[in-house]
């Protein structure tokens, strides 16, 4: 027996015992550099706008638990992931419509898109909804979706689903009965300092990065940029999941820049471009975009703009394996 085809039966006879060697893996598992399915792409929402609202009309509140269209990555179908760590998705809520209370392992984020009126309650605390606004569910939390109001409400919703299922420590509950007429409405919009952990209004954080804007030059990758803040503790929003939000001024071209974070961006305001590696995407008002881990991503502004955006990195640097190069 020739010395590959003895190497191949030791392989074979390992394989019996639920083993393999290392050295014929070792490269693909210890990596000299990140390498992801995780492709770079785009949601034009004018586009998906008309689905959302046939998802209205074909399935209610009631039958779906929660009227969501996944973001699915193009180089994960199937997955009902948008990053290998993050899922993603549209969310929908109709005048008059109430989505039931639940809690599950999965932390949450709320971006709100379209329409005013509608509001998540966090285990008793009622967050109203405008365009902008920036709303959580950490884990284990109750909570429920109501719209007393006259429009549809439309949302981005960013869970760290597949982190939990990554480690098999999925739950999920539902809470037989809720008085909704007992919710306390939180965090005042009129304040910057929030009373809430739970919802960090627009506007307040828009003038803050103006201000910034009015005394000093922009970062030259980022603009103007700001990361959310838990307000009790300083640290990021959620244990998994970080935010932020950045002004491109008008005419902005900004320098690559790359992280390990794979990251998903919604225009809030503004039109421009974004390359990532090899392919540019042009963005409008709430176009979604991802940016796979360690990809460069250069931005540029048509006119002001605002960026909203979420990824892991507060996980990754609670493990100590973030890395941006600077």
């Amino acid at each position: 027996m020739d010395a590959t085809a003895e190497r191949r039966e030791f392989y074979d006879r390992l394989k019996t015992r639920s083993a393999a060697p290392l050295w014929e893996v070792l490269s693909d598992i210890v990596r000299k550099d990140p390498r992801t399915a995780v492709q770079a792409a785009l949601w034009r929402y004018e586009e998906m706008r008309p689905f959302i609202a046939e998802a209205g009309r074909l399935i209610t509140a009631e039958e779906a638990e929660r009227r969501v269209l996944v973001l699915e990555n193009p180089g994960l179908p199937g997955m009902s992931r948008i990053t290998q760590s993050l899922y993603a998705g549209l969310q929908l809520i109709l005048p008059g419509e109430m989505a039931h209370t639940h809690r599950h392992t999965a932390s949450a984020l709320r971006f709100i898109l379209e329409g005013s009126g509608a509001y998540t309650s966090v285990d008793g605390e009622r967050l109203t909804m405008k365009p902008g606004d920036f709303i959580l569910t950490p884990f284990w939390s109750y909570h429920d979706h109501g719209n007393p109001g006259s429009e549809p409400v439309v949302w981005l919703d960013g869970l760290d689903i597949p982190t939990v299922n990554m480690f098999d420590t999925s739950f999920f509950e539902k809470e037989a009965e809720h008085d909704h007429d007992r919710d306390e409405e939180g965090a005042p919009e009129a304040k910057f300092v929030e009373t809430s952990a739970m919802k960090y209004p627009y506007e307040p954080h828009r003038a803050r990065l103006a201000s910034m804007a009015s005394v000093g030059g922009p970062d030259p990758r980022h603009g103007y940029k700001l990361e959310y803040q838990n307000p009790n503790t300083g640290r990021a929003v959620l244990p998994t999941i970080g935010a932020c939000l950045q002004l491109l001024p008008g005419g902005f071209s900004g320098r690559p820049y790359r992280s390990t974070d794979a990251t998903i961006f919604c225009a809030a305001e503004g039109h421009g471009t974004s390359t990532i590696g090899e392919k540019t995407f042009s963005w409008g008002p709430h176009d979604i975009f991802v940016v796979p881990s360690w990809h460069a991503v250069a931005h540029r502004a048509d006119d002001e703009s605002l960026l909203f955006s979420f990824s892991d990195r507060p996980a990754q640097k609670a493990l100590g394996i973030w890395r941006e190069e600077t």
